[in-house]
């Protein structure tokens, strides 16, 4: 038997032994962390999608929360597991593509200690302002927070938040100063814009919708690509001066570095087939406000490339740091 031949006869067993892995994969719970706190964005669609994979499975799939040091605790405890697909990380793009620039020193790696499985969902973000301040349009807040630099006041989730990135991406491109105050989540910076503490703030449609139909705030404009059919009437922010400007949230599904792709594809077909599933987009992603992220694991990692490039650049353009 020639070397090549005798090398695959070695091989053989083992690929046939990964195979079936895959194919009777999962035979016991898997876990998947949630590196941020219970109740949030990136736990409800996580929860949604493992309780389906759980009646798909016929195995438990349990989400665990383990919050704290914007993500990295959580992130650290996947990266350390078995690659053997029963340890899963599900998080925010904080995670992915903005920590790795905001921190010298970061507890994990994220383009080598996770492969991708896949893209979750992604909710777009409203450009909001107290009824008070006097622009109805984003050229009108442009030429507004022009004419009193330093003066206007935007709501953040802290340093390196969706709401934070946003705006320092929002006056990077107008070239504009606002002053930032920080609350700790979404809901007391939402509070403030509403009570006319603050002037402006970047939230998510689902949190906008409610205060702007009555009346509390006021939408400017949408930071997603295209309109969106639920709100036709509001611009994005692209059309409304800012060419290419893009402000959305997105959570995704990682595992361990070495996990086998077999197992990776299968558990990336199951998800995309929920997130597919008719009735799941009509009881839980449509009136969450999430659109769903499709596609391979191959095309989930090149998603993820391209959003770690243009947060780079957003936070070196700023300089912004946490340590």
């Amino acid at each position: 038997m020639g070397i090549h031949k005798y090398a695959l006869a070695l091989l053989a067993p083992l690929a046939f032994g990964v195979g079936a892995q895959a194919q009777n994969y999962p035979t016991k719970a898997v876990h998947i962390v949630v590196p941020l706190a219970a109740g949030g964005a990136a736990d409800t669609i996580t929860r949604a999608i493992a309780q389906r994979l759980t009646e798909a499975w016929n195995q438990q799939v349990v989400v665990e929360n383990k919050p704290g040091a914007n993500t990295q605790i959580g992130a650290q405890q996947v990266a350390r597991s078995s690659a053997d697909g029963y340890a899963l990380l599900a998080s925010a793009e904080t995670t992915f593509v903005v920590n790795p620039s905001l921190y010298s020193k970061l507890s994990y790696d994220p383009a080598k200690d996770f492969t991708p499985v896949s893209g979750l969902g992604m909710i777009n973000q409203a450009l909001i302002v107290h009824p008070s301040v006097p622009a109805g349009t984003v050229k009108e807040l442009i030429d507004l927070a022009k004419s009193k630099p330093g003066e206007l006041t935007y709501g953040t989730f802290g340093v390196g938040s969706s709401g934070h990135l946003n705006m320092e991406m929002f006056q990077g491109m107008a070239g504009v100063k606002l002053r930032p105050v920080h609350y700790r989540g979404g809901a007391p910076a939402l509070t403030a814009v509403m009570g006319g503490h603050i002037d402006t703030l970047f939230i998510s449609l689902g949190q906008m919708a409610q205060p702007w139909q009555a009346g509390q705030v006021r939408t400017l404009a949408i930071g997603s690509k295209a309109r969106v059919a639920e709100f036709p009437q509001l611009p994005t922010v692209a059309e409304s001066g800012l060419p290419g400007f893009d402000a959305v949230s997105w959570f995704g599904l990682v595992a361990p570095s070495g996990t086998p792709p077999e197992i990776v594809a299968k558990i990336n077909a199951d998800v995309q087939r929920i997130l597919g599933d008719a009735s799941f987009k009509e009881k839980f992603l449509g009136p969450n406000r999430y659109e769903p992220i499709t596609g391979s694991p191959e095309q989930f990692g090149e998603f993820m490339k391209a959003d770690t490039l243009k947060w780079t650049k957003v936070i070196k353009d700023a300089n912004v740091r946490v340590d």
